[in-house]
């Protein structure tokens, strides 16, 4: 079955042409898909055409399972279902400069970090591209009139670990006959790939690349993160440093702190050092307490601490804001209960 959300305008047009269609509605069928429209909403399409289409593939790959809105900012958690059964999680965020969507890239994640919930249960698949905009479109039904104008690719799962899939997704959702949402308004997060963020330099487009550091040392960063046994932080910034060269974006350093870990002064003032004289800005994140993993988070003065020990430093930094805390916002959270639910 073909996944017609996936599909370029070119690519449209060729499956059409072998279904015995008019190129042309090609054009027609890629803005409707890029809407989220289901094939009976099709209304300017043939119903011959639209029974072909129902026929050969699928309109819509994703659907809301659970839904949760926060009594406390607005914030709303979804549990998106896909086709095949499995499950990932989405959280559209309200700011003053618009709705902000938390997207997922895989179902899990295989990279093993100790602090992120999304992982625990290892990485099942890959989603596609049209798995991803489809999240994009669900929330643009929730919102009604107002639109998604900022995305996030800090869901469950490693973009770049995702990478054929991911690049698809960004060009698909910035094209102008489609949703048309600007690469300047879009962030990926990584563990530090480096190899793909050289690769990824090379695609073109500007969105903001997230690194997750989590630590000043390898040393550190080995307890916490298994892709630093893979490659070290130099080699991680330094692809980060080719990044911002040939896409002129700063970039942002994710840091959650974990107590007893990486929160003391001592590793804000190694991040410092580590961090001197790069554009860079960085996001300080109280760790949400992870039991599975016997981690825990800090306390609102060793928050303040490190921030202040960073700023002396001359080092851009804030704290991340923590939204959707009554609705189990944080990543893998929601999945993980639905989980446990499904095998009772």
């Amino acid at each position: 079955m073909r996944e017609w959300m996936g599909m370029y305008p070119e690519e449209l047009k060729q499956a059409l042409t072998q279904l015995g269609e008019k190129p042309f509605r090609a054009g027609q069928l890629f803005q409707w898909l890029q809407k989220g429209a289901s094939f009976d909403e099709m209304t300017n399409l043939s119903k011959d055409l639209r029974e072909k289409l129902k026929t050969e593939g699928i309109d819509r790959p994703v659907t809301v399972r659970e839904e949760r809105i926060s009594t406390i900012d607005g914030t709303r958690k979804f549990l998106f279902s896909l086709r095949d059964g499995n499950c990932v999680e989405g959280v559209l965020m309200r700011y003053h400069y618009g709705a902000t969507l938390c997207v997922s890239t895989q179902v899990g994640c295989r990279m093993g970090c100790r602090f992120c919930a999304s992982t625990l249960d290892g990485c099942v698949r890959n989603l596609t591209a049209g798995e991803m905009l489809g999240q994009v479109q669900c929330a643009n039904r929730a919102l009604g009139d107002e639109r998604v104008h900022n995305i996030v690719l800090m869901g469950s799962g490693e973009p770049l670990d995702n990478y054929e899939n991911v690049v698809r997704f960004l060009r698909l959702v910035s094209h102008e006959e489609g949703l048309n949402i600007g690469l300047r308004h879009i962030s990926l997060s990584t563990c530090g790939l480096a190899p793909k963020i050289r690769q990824f330099a090379e695609e073109g487009l500007p969105v903001t690349l997230s690194l997750s550091l989590h630590a000043p040392t390898d040393e550190i960063r080995k307890t916490i993160m298994p892709i630093a046994n893979r490659y070290s932080i130099q080699e991680t910034l330094d692809a980060c440093k080719y990044y911002l060269k040939k896409t002129g974006r700063r970039i942002v350093i994710e840091y959650a702190l974990i107590d007893g870990v990486n929160a003391g002064m001592a590793q804000a003032n190694q991040l410092a050092d580590l961090l001197r004289g790069m554009q860079c800005h960085v996001n300080v994140i109280p760790l949400n307490t992870v039991k599975e993993r016997k981690l825990n988070g800090v306390t609102e003065n060793q928050v303040k601490e490190f921030l202040s020990t960073l700023e002396k430093r001359h080092i851009s930094a804030t704290r991340r804001r923590e939204m959707g805390d009554d609705i189990e916002g944080a990543c893998g959270q929601l999945r993980k209960k639905a989980m446990q639910e499904d095998r009772a």
